[in-house]
């Protein structure tokens, strides 16, 4: 049995609000076994015999869509990954910073956004590119704001990435 994580993109934002409850129900619905949400922002930790990640990804995503009328994307990782994730923050974490983690289900949107590196001001973010995630750190209060942020946002990103806190990871751990 392999634990997965679905990190769903722009739940409870942008007009798109899911019950947490009826988000749970879904995943149980599907057959997965012992799911459970984390935060209000479409964390799902579950269960499943199932390895194929592509094929569960896009079941899920189609369950979605059924079930609360919008187009779902999400980006799935198994929990083993998500530890080595949140392990290889490359960052030391600091008072008045915030330290994210952009994932993607597709690597290319990731190496081009992590071509804007250089071009950052350090003083207000920076980024690193990891193994199959992009590091981020950026000032509190700055994250729609900053270049990086604001890059992220764009239309073309949206149905292969997904940002979360650092702190968010730890807690889908747990």
């Amino acid at each position: 049995m392999t634990r997965y994580v679905a990190f769903l993109r722009g739940v409870n934002v942008g007009g798109i609000n899911i019950k947490m409850a009826d988000l749970r129900n879904v995943f149980a619905g599907l057959g997965f076994e012992n799911a459970r949400t984390v935060l209000a922002s479409g964390n799902v930790v579950f269960e499943s015999g199932r390895r194929d990640r592509a094929k569960l990804k896009k079941e899920v995503e189609a369950a979605l869509n059924e079930a609360f009328g919008y187009e779902a994307w999400i980006v799935l990782l198994d929990a083993e990954t998500v530890t080595r994730i949140v392990a290889a923050y490359p960052f030391d974490e600091r008072e008045g910073w915030q330290p994210y983690v952009l994932m993607s289900s597709d690597p290319a949107p990731l190496a081009e956004l992590a071509e804007l590196g250089a071009g950052l001001d350090a003083a207000l973010e920076r980024i690193e590119l990891g193994d199959g995630v992009l590091y981020w750190e950026v000032e509190r209060g700055q994250t729609l704001h900053s270049p990086f942020g604001k890059a992220t946002g764009k239309k073309r990103y949206k149905s292969t990435t997904t940002n979360r806190n650092l702190r968010t990871l730890r807690k889908v751990l747990a």
